[in-house]
């Protein structure tokens, strides 16, 4: 009778430490952290690049600049790669500059920053290209 009862509680266990080694461990989607990083980084400078022609443009754009503002740190954000991160902290900051300067009516600083977020842009697509080749 000990020797059935010991069976049973060591098949038990074996099925329930089956069961959650099955969902603890299942494999997660691969995700291609490359395709990610180009993501953002795409869509930081297609922001930017909006941001910069409303602002030449000038009319009513409030809403769209701050938009685009906005966008472009929240997608640098995602822009993960060694080489580059003093550059994306830089980058951050003119970004972040450049939304105060737009809010407090200051068109022309906004633009400036702007290009010079583009400018470091450039910078670290060239470094993120050189070591993705």
């Amino acid at each position: 009778m000990k020797l059935l009862k010991k069976i049973a509680v060591a098949a038990v266990m074996t099925a329930s430490m089956l069961a959650v080694s099955s969902t603890a461990f299942a494999a997660e989607p691969h995700k291609d952290l490359n395709a990610t990083i180009r993501a953002a980084g795409e869509s930081t400078e297609a922001s930017l690049v909006d941001a910069k022609s409303l602002l030449e443009k000038g009319g009513d754009i409030d809403e769209k600049v701050k938009a685009d503002f906005n966008n472009a740190r929240q997608s640098i954000k995602e822009f993960r790669y060694e080489a580059t991160e003093r550059l994306r902290q830089k980058m951050n900051d003119k970004i972040k500059s450049g939304r105060e300067a737009f809010i407090n009516n200051n068109n022309e600083k906004a633009l400036a920053d702007v290009n010079a977020a583009l400018a470091i842009w450039a910078e670290m697509k060239t470094i993120y290209a050189a070591g993705h080749q």
